[in-house]
């Protein structure tokens, strides 16, 4: 970073409308493209209910636009997904600016961790939490009770989960990052650890469904991945001189 040089504050407004527009184009992008097989796409990621559900129940839409706008936000959805290296890449591109030359150089592999971090957290959520989710709560269905869940309802549920599962697994990365600038140290880490946790849990509470097991199914790996974050602290944060 150019100690002598400093880039005004309507420049960094200007910078920032800048990567806003290549987010929304990136966005718009993967949303046409998903567009054309948004209901492929709905039907996979229906596939962990649908296994659970019993035989011959379906997916039901009880307002006569519900369809139409649902698969419209599945193809949202998906280009967010599709787009989220050029998303991550904007990011860091943003960040940029408040780093030494030596350190720009490792944008690269941030934004390909950052996404491969992402997509694992979106795979997650799909693979780990829709199964064991799906079955606690159809699990109160009985002889007088019967599931119907809708297109909005799921489509609301399911996209909730795999951003939040795909967010919260990028905190290897922004706490190694952080440790990279200085701003946090393995010791403060180490330090605060019991403090993390307690948040850990309280995140889980506010980001998932309000039943123990997806709760649980969010704080456990982010307390793995807050070890994990500590050991790249380590090898890759800022040394003491």
């Amino acid at each position: 970073m150019n100690e002598e040089y400093k880039i005004p504050f309507t420049a960094h407004l200007e910078e920032l409308r800048t990567r806003l527009i290549t987010c929304s184009i990136a966005i718009g992008a993967g949303f046409a493209v998903a567009y054309f097989f948004k209901e492929k796409i709905f039907q996979i990621l229906t596939r962990p209910l649908m296994r659970i559900m019993q035989s011959g129940d379906k997916l039901i839409f009880t307002g006569l636009p519900e369809a139409f706008f649902t698969y419209l936000k599945v193809a949202l959805l998906a280009g967010i997904i599709l787009a989220a290296p050029v998303l991550l890449y904007q990011f860091w591109l943003f960040v940029a600016p408040g780093l030494y030359q030596k350190e720009r150089k490792l944008l690269i592999p941030i934004v390909f961790l950052s996404t491969l971090f992402f997509v694992g957290g979106a795979f997650f959520g799909y693979f780990i939490v829709f199964p064991f989710g799906f079955k606690f709560f159809l699990g109160f269905a009985s002889e007088s009770i019967r599931p119907l869940p809708s297109m909005k309802e799921y489509l609301t549920f399911a996209s909730k989960l795999l951003l939040a599962f795909g967010v919260v697994f990028e905190l290897p990365i922004v706490i190694t990052f952080l440790a990279r600038l200085g701003i946090v140290s393995v010791e403060f880490l180490k330090k605060n650890r019991k403090y993390a946790m307690l948040i850990f849990f309280a995140g889980a509470a506010i980001l998932t469904p309000p039943d123990v097991i997806t709760q649980l199914m969010m704080a456990f790996p982010l307390m793995v991945l807050y070890e994990v974050s500590i050991i790249g602290a380590k090898i890759f944060g800022k040394k003491k001189e």
